[in-house]
């Protein structure tokens, strides 16, 4: 036993004296105020300014390219692109990223990095594809202080903005349809009532929001059937009258299959006779099996509270 210990003191002293420092950490270095001169220069689109924090073989690369043989972007192309991305993007923000802060390693026989966590705001002018992104940025200096090589590991923007270009469907759109029925036919049982028959066409999971509910919150069947029989208590309906036509769109990106319709509740408040108006927009998610998963009413209960 006692020699077994021994063995394992040893070999905690091997990993103890083989851990060895690298370099230097700093949280303030003339390094970090280039890089963020730069990147400021960047994203005003100052591209003389930039030009002079680079040195004359910088090199800017993607840190998650998949291709092998990519060479990266030259100092003259680099300082292009800064000039005509300022020609394409509005309201253009880089500020750190939150708490992040930008830290400057200075190798024993190497050179000196920054590393930057930051995060990007604008709208492509073209599009209008909204571009609100984190980035992370390493930059190597040289002798002169001077960036000769900018590594990005950033989420490509890029590809959204260049199929904003194009025009392309994403499934098909229908006036008439099967599911557009079953919306039907559960507006209609609520129109007269029939709390058992309307909530029917829904899954047992099926959520419901509307505009009165905060952001996340979201009623079961048995809360919003519970809700409406209240309702009841207190109003008649009239009638609830479609506007327009609805529609069904079955999507082919993420499958998902949607009517959205248009209606006018007439109500009338039984304590006095009130009569009121309710305009309501809703969407309703359909599973593969035809039954409703999600019940999104773009309405506000809050007309009902008129005097």
């Amino acid at each position: 036993m006692k020699k077994h210990a021994i063995i394992i003191v040893m070999l905690l002293a091997s990993i103890m004296y083989a851990q060895k420092k690298n370099g230097t950490v700093f949280i303030e270095h003339p390094a970090i105020d280039v890089v963020e001169a730069m990147q400021q220069a960047d994203i005003a689109g100052d591209a003389e300014k930039v030009a002079s924090f680079l040195a004359d073989d910088f090199k800017s690369i993607s840190g998650t390219t998949r291709n092998k043989d990519a060479k990266g972007t030259n100092k003259e192309d680099f300082v292009k692109w800064v000039e005509n991305k300022s020609k394409w993007l509005s309201y253009r923000s880089l500020t750190r990223h939150g708490e992040a802060y930008p830290d400057a390693i200075e190798y024993k026989g190497g050179k000196t990095w920054v590393q930057t966590w930051n995060y990007l705001k604008g709208v492509h002018n073209k599009t209008g594809v909204k571009i609100e992104m984190p980035l992370h940025s390493l930059y190597r200096m040289n002798a002169d202080n001077k960036i000769e090589l900018a590594i990005n590991y950033n989420y490509p923007i890029g590809n959204d903005i260049r199929e904003a270009f194009s025009t392309r469907t994403n499934g098909t759109l229908y006036n008439q349809h099967e599911y557009i029925n079953k919306v039907r036919m559960m507006m209609a049982a609520l129109e007269n009532s029939d709390a058992d028959k309307a909530f029917s066409f829904f899954t047992e999971d099926a959520t419901f929001t509307n505009l009165d509910m905060a952001d996340g919150e979201s009623n079961t069947v048995t809360e919003e059937k519970e809700a409406f029989l209240g309702m009841l208590n207190d109003w008649t309906i009239e009638s609830i009258d479609v506007r327009g036509y609805p529609d069904y769109l079955e999507y082919e990106l993420g499958n998902a299959k949607v009517v959205q319709s248009w209606w006018t509740a007439r109500m009338t408040r039984k304590s006095d006779g009130k009569k009121v108006k309710l305009p309501i927009m809703m969407t309703h998610d359909f599973n593969d099996e035809g039954m409703i998963t999600n019940e999104s009413g773009y309405y506000t209960m809050q007309a009902l509270n008129a005097k």
